[in-house]
Protein backbone atom coordinates (compact mmCIF):
# COMPACT_ATOMS: atom_id res chain seq x y z
CA UNK A 1 0.00 0.00 0.00
CA UNK A 2 1.34 3.14 -1.11
CA UNK A 3 1.61 5.86 2.33
CA UNK A 4 2.96 9.38 1.39
CA UNK A 5 4.62 11.47 4.70
CA UNK A 6 4.17 14.58 4.37
CA UNK A 7 6.72 16.61 6.47
CA UNK A 8 5.71 20.68 7.55
CA UNK A 9 9.59 20.55 9.08
CA UNK A 10 10.49 22.55 12.39
CA UNK A 11 10.25 22.70 15.99
CA UNK A 12 6.24 23.66 15.53
CA UNK A 13 6.02 21.56 12.54
CA UNK A 14 3.77 18.38 12.07
CA UNK A 15 3.55 15.03 10.34
CA UNK A 16 0.89 13.88 7.60
CA UNK A 17 0.75 10.12 6.89
CA UNK A 18 -1.87 10.10 4.00
CA UNK A 19 -3.30 6.61 2.11
CA UNK A 20 -4.07 7.76 -1.58
CA UNK A 21 -6.00 4.43 -2.10
CA UNK A 22 -7.94 5.57 0.42
CA UNK A 23 -8.39 9.31 0.40
CA UNK A 24 -10.27 10.20 3.05
CA UNK A 25 -7.99 8.53 5.16
CA UNK A 26 -5.05 10.42 6.43
CA UNK A 27 -2.90 10.46 10.21
CA UNK A 28 -1.32 14.08 11.59
CA UNK A 29 0.37 14.84 14.07
CA UNK A 30 2.98 17.45 15.13
CA UNK A 31 6.56 16.81 15.22
CA UNK A 32 7.31 14.99 18.21
CA UNK A 33 9.27 17.24 20.55
CA UNK A 34 11.48 16.73 23.72
CA UNK A 35 13.48 19.48 25.72
CA UNK A 36 12.65 21.99 22.80
CA UNK A 37 13.96 19.84 20.48
CA UNK A 38 12.94 17.71 17.46
CA UNK A 39 12.70 14.23 19.22
CA UNK A 40 13.95 11.93 16.79
CA UNK A 41 13.53 8.49 18.58
CA UNK A 42 9.59 9.14 18.42
CA UNK A 43 9.53 10.30 14.73
CA UNK A 44 11.30 7.55 14.05
CA UNK A 45 8.60 5.32 15.72
CA UNK A 46 5.83 7.23 14.00
CA UNK A 47 7.59 6.65 10.12
CA UNK A 48 8.56 3.09 11.07
CA UNK A 49 5.07 2.10 12.33
CA UNK A 50 3.17 3.61 9.25
CA UNK A 51 5.85 2.65 6.62
CA UNK A 52 5.43 5.33 4.35
CA UNK A 53 6.68 5.19 0.92
CA UNK A 54 8.18 8.50 -0.08
CA UNK A 55 8.14 11.74 2.20
CA UNK A 56 7.22 15.45 0.67
CA UNK A 57 9.17 17.36 2.65
CA UNK A 58 8.63 21.42 2.43
CA UNK A 59 11.57 22.58 0.86
CA UNK A 60 13.15 25.86 3.49
CA UNK A 61 15.46 28.21 3.65
CA UNK A 62 16.83 31.28 5.90
CA UNK A 63 13.57 33.93 6.47
CA UNK A 64 15.07 37.42 6.54
CA UNK A 65 14.35 39.34 9.78
CA UNK A 66 14.84 36.36 11.84
CA UNK A 67 17.38 36.60 14.71
CA UNK A 68 20.47 34.27 14.28
CA UNK A 69 19.57 32.30 17.27
CA UNK A 70 15.74 31.42 15.79
CA UNK A 71 17.30 30.39 12.30
CA UNK A 72 19.57 28.26 14.10
CA UNK A 73 17.35 26.19 16.07
CA UNK A 74 15.27 26.09 12.97
CA UNK A 75 17.62 24.76 10.80
CA UNK A 76 18.88 22.19 13.64
CA UNK A 77 15.44 21.20 13.47
CA UNK A 78 14.87 20.99 10.37
CA UNK A 79 18.06 19.07 9.90
CA UNK A 80 17.12 16.73 12.69
CA UNK A 81 13.79 15.58 10.55
CA UNK A 82 15.65 15.16 7.49
CA UNK A 83 18.12 13.22 9.00
CA UNK A 84 15.29 10.74 10.86
CA UNK A 85 13.38 10.55 7.64
CA UNK A 86 16.75 9.42 6.04
CA UNK A 87 18.12 6.75 8.79
CA UNK A 88 14.35 5.14 8.60
CA UNK A 89 15.08 4.73 4.49
CA UNK A 90 12.14 6.94 3.11
CA UNK A 91 13.18 8.47 0.00
CA UNK A 92 12.33 12.28 0.09
CA UNK A 93 11.44 14.70 -2.02
CA UNK A 94 11.60 18.27 -1.44
CA UNK A 95 9.47 21.19 -2.63
CA UNK A 96 9.49 24.89 -1.83
CA UNK A 97 6.32 26.31 -0.60
CA UNK A 98 5.58 28.28 -3.00
CA UNK A 99 5.47 25.33 -5.90
CA UNK A 100 2.77 23.39 -3.47
CA UNK A 101 1.18 26.24 -2.45
CA UNK A 102 0.38 27.37 -6.19
CA UNK A 103 -0.70 23.55 -7.03
CA UNK A 104 -3.74 23.61 -4.64
CA UNK A 105 -4.30 27.87 -5.71
CA UNK A 106 -3.36 28.95 -1.89
CA UNK A 107 -1.07 32.11 -1.03
CA UNK A 108 1.14 31.85 1.58
CA UNK A 109 -1.42 32.71 4.50
CA UNK A 110 -1.30 29.90 6.86
CA UNK A 111 -5.03 29.95 7.28
CA UNK A 112 -6.06 29.44 3.60
CA UNK A 113 -3.91 25.84 4.05
CA UNK A 114 -5.91 25.08 6.96
CA UNK A 115 -9.09 25.81 5.77
CA UNK A 116 -8.32 23.72 2.54
CA UNK A 117 -6.88 20.95 4.63
CA UNK A 118 -10.59 20.51 6.42
CA UNK A 119 -12.01 20.85 3.07
CA UNK A 120 -10.05 18.21 1.60
CA UNK A 121 -9.53 16.09 4.99
CA UNK A 122 -13.37 16.77 6.38
CA UNK A 123 -13.23 13.04 8.66
CA UNK A 124 -10.03 14.39 9.94
CA UNK A 125 -10.55 18.11 10.22
CA UNK A 126 -10.85 17.77 14.21
CA UNK A 127 -6.84 17.54 13.53
CA UNK A 128 -6.91 20.98 12.14
CA UNK A 129 -9.81 22.85 13.77
CA UNK A 130 -7.67 25.41 15.68
CA UNK A 131 -5.89 28.22 14.03
CA UNK A 132 -2.30 26.42 15.22
CA UNK A 133 -2.98 23.47 13.90
CA UNK A 134 -1.80 24.92 10.02
CA UNK A 135 1.13 23.24 10.42
CA UNK A 136 -0.29 19.81 10.35
CA UNK A 137 -3.23 20.79 7.46
CA UNK A 138 0.02 21.85 5.32
CA UNK A 139 1.95 18.68 6.43
CA UNK A 140 -1.31 17.01 4.60
CA UNK A 141 -1.59 19.25 1.39
CA UNK A 142 2.33 18.31 1.36
CA UNK A 143 1.51 14.70 1.15
CA UNK A 144 -1.71 15.21 -1.00
CA UNK A 145 0.58 17.12 -3.00
CA UNK A 146 3.04 13.94 -3.35
CA UNK A 147 0.57 11.84 -4.72
CA UNK A 148 -1.49 14.02 -6.89
CA UNK A 149 1.96 15.68 -8.50
CA UNK A 150 5.17 12.98 -7.71
CA UNK A 151 2.61 10.00 -7.79
CA UNK A 152 -0.17 11.27 -10.07
CA UNK A 153 -2.40 9.67 -8.25
CA UNK A 154 -6.03 10.58 -9.05
CA UNK A 155 -7.55 12.57 -5.88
Amino acid sequence: MTIILGIDPGISGAVAFYFPMVPSRIAVDDVPVAGGEVNGYELARLIRMHRPTLAVVEKVGAMPGNGGVSMFNFGRAYGDVRGVVSACDVPMHFVTPQKWKKHFGLSADKEESRLRAIRMFPTAAESFKLKKHDGRAEAALLALYGAEVLLKVAA
